[in-house]
């Protein structure tokens, strides 16, 4: 594409803006004024943390429930409202740290997790280096040198506890006990529903005092909430109503998911105005869920931890070579062959089945049992993507294991 094209395509784009008046509105960092459909959630989120006004420990928190339901946004709302009252009552003793355990390079070691929070105070320290208990000690030094209600929200705590185990949880949730001025709570987030029942029970205790489930939404409120963004982010009369019903229909199927309906909706918003049309309409729904079920895939796979990924290299070398029938002890050889490749201890054949059954609750493989009749139950497995994605899998895979 030559120079003068390219320049056109940039200028055209700083000209016409006749879709998005704000996409931003569209992205699942905005915390809007307004969120349909979960009033009764933030009421008891302020009841349950509206005792810090008063200088007063709330209860540990532990709210879960799927992907897109409204948590983080409605937590984030919460605490941004939260402090803004303490400023109004002139409370400067209040403080929130939100981190993401999921982030890479955020929460994947005890001393990085302890990193976050020493820097919630604005406080850095080097990358690596110290030892982890004089890292606790700086935390505590932060955390109680003067009177503070300190609330820390740990989204996607479960990624923390596979990454590191429950350790730091416990220190976290017992620390209240040596505070001598501050106090410390602690709100986490959670996709996975059964995920505390495998805590340690003293951290299971502590941190669930208070619990808050998220249910799924179905297609009526997912099409309120689209509404409601479509208002600001998009110019008036640009998409068409049976653009909304789909992104709502769509996200609905998949476990009531208005992150996904938002993405949706913003794709084939972005597919519009690449393609130089003026109205978003149902054929760019379409395309832009075909893109984002490719991306996401992508994405699941690129989070996963690499005793996982040896697992799933494993299947997808034998596809490639022609296996049919793939069963867990031809999948378990070849896995120990690249884990010692790569200096990897390899895992139990076990723990191994807990894995590929992972990866077929993530829709990446097919597990499938069949009955071999008197010689007992097996299961069968098969690679279940698109061999685009498959190639685009395996060069992501050739660059981190080489």
């Amino acid at each position: 594409m030559s120079q003068i094209s390219l320049n056109d395509i940039f200028q055209r784009y700083v000209d016409n803006r006749t879709i998005f008046r704000d996409k931003n509105i569209l992205s699942i960092r905005f915390t809007p004024n307004n969120i349909p459909h979960r009033e009764e959630k933030i009421k008891q989120l302020g009841l349950i943390l509206a005792p810090i006004l008063r200088g007063e420990k709330p209860s540990n928190l532990f709210i879960y429930g799927k992907t897109g339901t409204g948590k983080s946004l409605c937590v984030k709302y919460t605490t941004d409202v939260l402090e803004s009252a303490a400023k109004q009552n002139k409370d400067e003793k209040i403080k929130i740290i939100y981190i993401n355990c999921k982030m890479s390079k955020v929460s994947d070691t005890e001393y990085r997790m302890l990193s976050q929070l020493i820097m919630g105070f604005g406080v850095t320290v080097p990358f690596t280096g110290l030892p982890t208990n004089q890292l606790y000690q700086k935390f505590f030094g932060l955390l109680d040198n003067k009177e503070q209600n300190v609330v820390i929200v740990l989204d996607e705590i479960d990624a923390l506890v596979n990454k590191i185990g429950d350790g730091v949880l416990y220190n976290l949730t017992r620390i209240n006990q040596d505070l001598t001025k501050s106090k410390l709570t602690i709100i986490g987030i959670s996709n996975n529903i059964s995920f505390i029942n495998n805590l340690d029970p003293r951290v299971k205790s502590s941190l669930s005092e208070e619990e808050i489930v998220f249910p799924p939404y179905n297609a009526n409120e997912l099409r309120d909430i689209l509404t409601e963004r479509v208002k600001d982010a998009f110019f008036e009369n640009v998409v068409e109503n049976v653009v909304i019903s789909k992104c709502s229909a769509l996200a609905a199927q998949e476990h009531g998911d208005a992150r996904k309906a938002l993405d949706l909706l913003r794709v084939a918003g972005e597919i519009t105005e690449r393609e130089g049309e003026e109205r978003v309409i149902e054929k760019h729904v379409d395309v832009a869920e075909k893109k984002l079920d490719r991306d996401k895939t992508l994405e699941v796979v690129k989070n996963q931890p690499k005793q996982s990924k040896c697992v799933l290299l494993s299947i997808i070398r034998l596809s490639k070579n022609g296996h049919d029938g793939i069963q867990t002890g031809d999948i378990y050889d070849l896995y120990a062959k690249i884990c010692r490749k790569c200096n990897i201890n390899p895992l139990t054949q076990r723990r191994v089945s807990d894995l590929i059954s992972e990866l077929d609750m993530f829709g990446i493989v097919n597990a499938k049992v069949i009955s071999k009749g008197r010689y007992g139950r097996t299961r069968e497995i098969k690679i279940d993507l698109a061999n685009e994605i498959i190639e685009k899998i395996e060069s992501m895979f050739e660059s981190e294991f080489a």
